[in-house]
């Protein structure tokens, strides 16, 4: 549960930003593209602290790394209310300069967290839960970018100003951050909440798949480089890659398509933001499940991660395709809400892969792998800007459909708990 809650919290902290597009944007004289560029920017940032975080997590623990991460991006999230002022006081004029400072920033900061989850959620759940536990973990990605919009507009409109938001959630994070350290420990051995027998039951092994028995006792000084020798792996980072294009594109563009191509005002954002995520919330969770029982009914890995993935990503693909087709606000919604809920179905499985395929290593690939995902936040919303600017509204949901259609091939060819062509054949025999 405390994992969910930080999800959410950072969830909200990075979503809040679109709900004040309309205000920064007058106030700075910022055009599309910039605005794109300004939400753009937090990507540079978290793909390099997705691949330290995951490092880290394996090197000092994920209670270590969520101390620094947490701190720091509450710290950066009070500091974007004075991006704009700070870039034009010390970066000659440049209000766009000081948003980038302080939105790689923050995006460094934040980076860590899902690698982290990775790496909690390999040191406490058992082989035969993997699935739902990895889905637990990533509950608070639909659930705080559905939360961001409520949040967001009751901060705006409570408070009047845009900065007061980011004020106030930077220290929410900070409160939440004190509570949380009397509780988490790294593992379940360290916690004296975990009895003999709930230990016991986490780390029984009985239940183990061939494939996921020959990774298991492999050493854990598995070079970071080793990586990219996996086939599975690295195409099971850019399945994750069309999932992430899908969910920035809505996070961060969403609010602003819906007030210029519809005429809606901020007041009406708190709901209708909130309506692309209602599906995800319960999708992402069903995932983990169905991908758990797919593994005990079947007995294949593939089966359960990678073409339960494909399927789910050329349904996503089916639905973006469509929105162009329409033309009343609650049609886009209703197929957006179906291709989003879709595309979060096997959310969890593109972090399972790694634990099924590398567990002792599940931080430092896991922030590998994030960091190759995380490309999706710089492009979503920065291609998007560019796209709206040359050729309409539509365009983002055409180019979203692409991305998930090589998501899709990608997950086809991706074989969980087998990292070499040698490691197969070793299985084999």
């Amino acid at each position: 549960m405390l994992v969910v809650i930080i999800t959410v919290i950072n969830y909200v902290d990075r979503g809040a930003i679109s709900y004040a597009a309309n205000p920064m944007i007058e106030e700075f004289g910022l055009d599309k593209v910039a605005w794109g560029q300004v939400l753009g920017y937090f990507g540079y940032g978290y793909m390099v602290g997705a691949l330290i975080g995951g490092i880290l997590a394996d090197r000092k623990g994920p209670r270590w790394v969520w101390i620094w991460a947490v701190s720091l991006w509450s710290i950066f999230e009070v500091g974007m209310a004075f991006a704009g002022d700070i870039g034009i006081a010390l970066f000659g004029g440049s209000a766009l300069v000081g948003f980038a400072v302080f939105r790689i920033l923050f995006g460094v900061a934040e980076g860590p967290t899902f690698s982290t989850i990775n790496r909690t959620m390999a040191n406490w759940a058992t082989v035969r839960e993997r699935g739902f536990a990895a889905s637990l973990g990533l509950l608070g990605t639909p659930l705080g970018a559905m939360l961001a919009a409520p949040i967001a507009v009751f901060l705006l409109t409570a408070t009047g100003s845009w900065r007061w938001m980011f004020i106030i959630l930077g220290v929410v994070g900070l409160i939440w951050l004190f509570f949380w350290l009397r509780y988490f420990t790294d593992r379940p051995e360290n916690n004296p909440r975990v009895s003999p027998e709930e230990l016991a039951v986490i780390r029984n092994t009985d239940d183990m798949l061939a494939d996921e028995r020959s990774v298991s006792t492999e050493d854990e000084k598995l070079p970071w480089w080793a990586f990219f020798k996996s086939r599975t792996l690295v195409l099971n980072a850019i399945g994750y890659f069309a999932f992430q294009y899908v969910n920035f594109m809505i996070l961060t563009w969403t609010p602003k398509y819906l007030q210029d191509n519809f005429g809606f005002n901020l007041g009406s954002l708190w709901y209708l933001g909130m309506i692309p995520w209602i599906g995800a919330c319960f999708t992402v969770l069903l995932g983990g499940r169905i991908s758990d029982w797919l593994r005990r009914k079947t007995g294949s890995l593939w089966i359960a991660r990678s073409g339960f993935a494909a399927g789910s990503l050329l349904l996503t693909t089916i639905c973006f395709c469509l929105i162009p087709t329409v033309d009343t606000v609650w049609a886009v919604l209703l197929i957006m809400t179906i291709g989003n809920a879709l595309n979060s179905l096997p959310n969890a499985v593109y972090w399972i892969v790694i634990i099924d395929t590398a567990p002792t290593r599940a931080g430092t690939y896991g922030g590998i792998s994030h960091f190759i995902t995380n490309i999706a936040t710089i492009v979503a919303p920065t291609l998007t800007g560019f796209l709206v600017m040359l050729h309409g509204y539509n365009s983002m949901f055409i180019a979203t459909a692409v991305a998930t259609a090589i998501g899709m091939l990608a997950m086809i060819f991706v074989r969980p708990g087998i990292r070499t062509k040698r490691a197969k054949t070793e299985t084999a025999a």
